[in-house]
């Protein structure tokens, strides 16, 4: 039996009573605070003296441990901002590998207090001497692996789980600058951050609010996320998360080159119409029972090879959306990659609030400034 699709109450959006009132938890504004996620976290940084601290020279290798939820996107952005030219090798993993030793450096995120295995992990990290850097909450097994051998960036501003990648995103940007792995503005990219919150202000009309276009754009659509560039393709696996974990939409999510070698998908794409059919009846299933393709071409870089990818990208998919903060705004890589993530974040909210897949009852604590 094919499932109904739901149907996408868009005219919500530009009803700020309306979306107030569905918003009963609050998912807007927790994901609007992605600015004072960022403050908060160099704030306990500098209370533990994570600089000094990591003043140890080059490390061996620096291993970045990704958890269920935001941490994977995280961590993959952080290593495609350190890229090839890092000086030390980067290790991608879900645990601890076994010959981690006192030169290493282990950086992890999670929002599971109680996650054991990560505990255990970290335990035997920090047994053997190697320094770890841990952004979890500050109770639980987690915290306790650590306690007194490692230095716990403990988060302050309450959002949901599904909200924390500034602090993720902060939190490695802060190690890899402390270890001189890497050049980042924090301060700045919380101001990019606020600014991107006040473009997407849920009193803004769809019309001037990037998100709410966004979401609209996705409506009734299978989003494919392929990214033009290695930060962008980082960007568009955590996009993928926000929107299953808010709008319950799956997504493809890939770099633009391994997507069009996936001819039967490519295709599909290049045969999708790029406008939503207004007079169409919401009733009516796709053959499949899935929603037609919409391509997104994110990108994070800009420059001559930046340019010459989209152009490529855009001649074989002329349908095709491209989303690139550079476009709009004045800021460095961290900052555009960061505004990418978090204009997906609420175009997914958005999204959710008006399909009907978020909203009533709250699921978390409404967050406070």
């Amino acid at each position: 039996m094919v499932p109904v699709a739901m149907v996408l109450d868009d005219s919500l959006l530009d009803d700020p009573v309306r979306l107030a009132e569905a918003d009963v938890a609050g998912t807007l504004r927790a994901a609007a605070m992605a600015g004072a996620q960022v403050r908060a976290t160099a704030e306990t940084a500098a209370e533990v003296e994570l600089v000094d601290r990591l003043d140890l020279g080059r490390p061996r290798a620096m291993v970045l441990v990704s958890r269920p939820g935001v941490s994977r996107g995280a961590l993959h952005l952080l290593a495609a901002l350190l890229g090839p030219a890092c000086p030390v090798p980067l290790v991608l993993s879900d645990v601890v590998p076994s010959w981690i030793g006192a030169l290493d450096v282990v950086l992890a995120h999670t929002d599971d207090g109680g996650d054991h295995e990560l505990a255990t992990s970290l335990e035997r990290a920090a047994r053997y001497g190697a320094t770890v850097v841990l952004s979890a909450p500050p109770d639980g097994p987690i915290a306790s692996a650590v306690a007194g051998r490692g230095l716990l960036l403990a988060p302050r501003v309450p959002v949901p789980p599904e909200l924390t990648f500034p602090r993720a995103l902060a939190a490695g940007l802060l190690t890899a600058n402390a270890l001189g792995l890497l050049v980042a503005d924090v301060e700045a990219l919380a101001d990019h951050l606020d600014g991107e919150a006040e473009r997407c202000h849920p009193g803004h009309e769809s019309f001037t609010n990037p998100a709410k276009s966004l979401a609209l754009r996705l409506a009734e659509r299978t989003p494919l996320l392929w990214g033009l560039d290695p930060l962008a393709t980082a960007v568009a696996e955590h996009a993928a998360h926000a929107f299953a974990a808010h709008a319950g939409r799956v997504c493809d999510a890939a770099d633009h080159r391994q997507a069009m070698a996936r001819s039967a998908l490519l295709h599909a794409a290049m045969t999708a119409g790029g406008e939503r059919d207004i007079f169409a009846d919401p009733e009516d299933q796709p053959a499949g029972g899935g929603f037609p393709p919409r391509v997104l071409l994110l990108a994070v870089r800009a420059g001559s090879a930046a340019d010459a990818a989209r152009y490529r990208a855009e001649e074989l998919l002329p349908g095709a959306d491209v989303v690139a903060p550079a476009e709009e705004i004045d800021a460095d890589e961290v900052g555009r990659a960061a505004v990418l993530a978090l204009r997906c974040e609420l175009a997914a909210v958005y999204l959710g609030l008006a399909a009907g897949t978020i909203g009533g009852a709250g699921r978390f604590t409404s967050a406070t400034a």
